[in-house]
């Protein structure tokens, strides 16, 4: 592959799924059908067995944008974050960062061990002046829009300056991925009365009320509001963000399976499904998570996507154009002024 400007190259942890490289080398078959992909992509795993599934898919790859990085260790699922990351230095995760590090690529895509990820990108890339913690964002969809969701998971202890920050991250994200110029930014809680929420709630409405001109802050809302499609970013701790998202998932799930097994129980029903197919298809569509796939770890000086660790071809696809939609915005510049501004205002 020719040079190219790094920032259009997206490094590719393709070993550490359930799944393994062959449901990456199908995303990358689907991206070609779907003439979605504008970045080089950096295969980063064992350079053989790559070349291998590559060379008899060839004609379905868009191989010119292809360059594979050899990896011979890859991080299990099972293995403590920490420990792996010091035993396992030519791990094709470890390896997909370092490439974001030395501005070898814009992004990178991992499926593999999500502490692993985080604590590697944490450690090698480092959070931007004036974050603490990082934080995993999703996008979910609502009554009208999908939302971004953050933090799913990241940081499950989050103090008032945390959650601050990320309705800065969850703002530009959402400006990025959703393409809104001004995303409204609600905080969740339990209750919009004076007094309800934790003391943490308090605080951070607090200072989020002080952020005119950073975000376009609309108040408190509660669980009940989260899928009328009213607000754009929802701000929580990655405690309740990862119970909440695990949950959505497994309800919408359950309302897919519950009316696909009502809808074929008498010969009645299942005359109403044919003529109902283009609705139920559609709905399929609104809530299937791998059309949305791909939560970044915003905060760091570098972008990382997290994929689901049994993602199909199309989710792998769709983070990997997560990635790509995050490096054509260059988030990185606009959420380091806004939380320059930010720590200011409440400082102040």
């Amino acid at each position: 592959m020719s040079e190219k400007n790094p920032k259009c190259t997206i490094a590719v942890d393709v070993m550490g799924s359930d799944k393994g490289p062959t449901e990456f080398i199908r995303a990358l078959i689907y991206l070609k059908s779907k003439n979605t992909l504008r970045s080089d992509l950096i295969l980063v795993g064992q350079k053989k067995l790559l070349e291998r599934l590559i060379s008899v898919k060839k004609k379905e790859i868009q191989t010119e944008r292809l360059r594979i990085v050899d990896a011979t260790e890859v991080i299990g699922m099972e293995e403590k974050p920490i420990l792996a990351l010091k035993k396992k230095k030519n791990s094709s995760m470890l390896k997909a960062i370092e490439l974001v590090k030395n501005n070898e690529a814009g992004a990178m895509v991992s499926c593999g061990n999500t502490g692993a990820m985080m604590a590697g990108g944490t450690i090698r890339l480092r959070p931007i002046e004036g974050i603490g913690r990082p934080a995993l964002a999703a996008i979910i969809p609502s009554k009208k829009n999908p939302f971004v969701f953050l933090d799913v998971g990241a940081n499950p202890e989050a103090d008032p300056t945390n959650l601050m920050h990320n309705a800065i991250l969850g703002k530009h994200y959402a400006q990025a991925r959703l393409n809104i110029e001004h995303p409204r930014v609600g905080l969740l809680t339990i209750g919009t009365e004076q007094g309800k929420g934790t003391p943490n709630i308090a605080k951070t409405h607090e200072y989020l009320s002080k952020l005119d001109g950073i975000i376009n802050y609309v108040g408190l809302i509660e669980g009940f509001q989260l899928f009328d499609g009213d607000i754009d970013v929802v701000v929580c701790d990655g405690f309740v963000g990862n119970v909440l998202l695990k949950s959505s998932e497994s309800l919408f799930s359950f309302i897919g399976d519950t009316i696909k097994k009502e809808l074929v129980r008498n010969i009645k029903r299942k005359i109403g499904a044919v003529l109902s197919a283009s609705a139920f298809k559609d709905m399929k569509s609104q809530l299937n998570p791998d059309d949305r796939s791909g939560a970044p770890l915003l905060g760091l000086n570098g972008n990382i996507i997290k994929s689901h660790g049994s993602s199909n071809d199309v989710a792998i696809a769709s983070s990997i154009i997560a990635a790509q939609t995050i490096v054509e915005c260059d988030i990185i510049d606009g959420i380091k002024s806004d939380i320059l501004l930010a720590n200011k205002k409440i400082e102040a």
